[in-house]
């Protein structure tokens, strides 16, 4: 197995195309197709389905690339650095389900920095993708929610994809809805309350698993219910249609508006918020700055919203 070899397959990847990547390579796609071939029999694996509209990756190919894929950057890394004498920034990402606090301390971070310095990204995305991002080295932290239901599961998912999940704090579930809406003067919402109105959740693609869902009690049966991909939408939706979402309670009406509201559900459940990383490897100085003002910011926040 060559370094060769593993651009031509990240490239493939890439493109989902031979013909594409072959002219991207500069090379014949004959010759592409024949090094993919010896690298698929040299691992006695199959990377890739060739198909009418283009090249699908296998399971077996998914995993294999995700390796790839890091010694391909890090090759590059060592020739920017050593052999073009490029002087790269610093890098720094962090990936999250959609949480609004989890944002607000990626932002309070950036501001203590010389952005000029650095590269920073922030992805607010679908459960999968968090694992995902973290696994491929794509973000050095992934900010996600662990509770009684999802658990073992999810460790389980971790563990196979080589990550290590740490605690940060505990927080009670509440119902997030809007000022306007009927129960928003309540003190406390119990479960029949909500039946009459829209629970809004998290749209999670094709890993549409319960334990991948961004709220609690996703198993529940609801009389209505609709998906949404994005915050933006899902605030939208409280408000004309009157629905809600359960979540941690801990909001940033700095980003969010001050139009809505997060009340207690009538619940025992917890959440336990915390964060994902590669298994064995020390965070970066971001890193655990990151962490330092998400842990601060979440533990204010939850204190807060219990006093009220």
């Amino acid at each position: 197995m060559t370094l060769q070899q593993l651009v031509y397959a990240v490239k493939i990847a890439d493109t989902k195309s031979m013909n594409k990547a072959a002219a991207e390579l500069y090379v014949s796609q004959p010759a592409l197709s024949s090094t993919i071939r010896d690298l698929e029999e040299e691992l006695n694996i199959e990377l890739f389905i060739r198909t009418n509209r283009g090249i699908v990756i296998t399971a077996e190919g998914d995993e294999f690339l995700s390796y790839a894929r890091q010694m391909v950057e890090l090759n590059q890394l060592i020739e920017d650095r050593y052999i073009n004498n490029e002087k790269k920034k610093n890098k720094f990402s962090v990936s999250m389900q959609h949480y609004s606090f989890a944002v607000e301390a990626f932002i309070e971070l950036a501001k203590e920095i010389r952005l000029d310095d650095f590269e920073l990204a922030v992805h607010e995305t679908r459960t999968n993708e968090v694992i995902e991002f973290v696994r491929d080295y794509r973000s050095e932290l992934g900010i996600l929610y662990l509770n009684e239901f999802n658990r073992k599961a999810l460790q389980k998912i971790f563990s196979e994809n080589g990550l290590e999940f740490t605690e940060l704090f505990d927080c009670d579930v509440f119902v997030y809805l809007s000022n306007e809406h009927p129960l928003a003067g309540k003190e406390k919402i119990a479960f029949e309350e909500l039946k009459d109105y829209p629970c809004l959740s998290f749209e999670q693609g094709e890993r549409n698993s319960f334990y991948y869902a961004e709220e609690v009690f996703s198993t529940l049966e609801y009389k209505q219910i609709i998906k949404a991909d994005d915050r933006a939408t899902m605030l939208n939706l409280m408000v004309g249609m009157n629905g809600y979402t359960l979540c941690s309670g801990i909001i940033c009406e700095e980003l969010n508006g001050s139009a809505y509201r997060a009340i207690p559900l009538d619940t025992e459940e917890k959440m336990t918020i915390g964060y994902i990383k590669r298994k064995g490897m020390r965070l970066s100085t971001l890193g655990r700055r990151y962490i330092e003002i998400l842990t601060q910011y979440g533990t204010q926040k939850n204190v807060k919203k219990t006093a009220e």
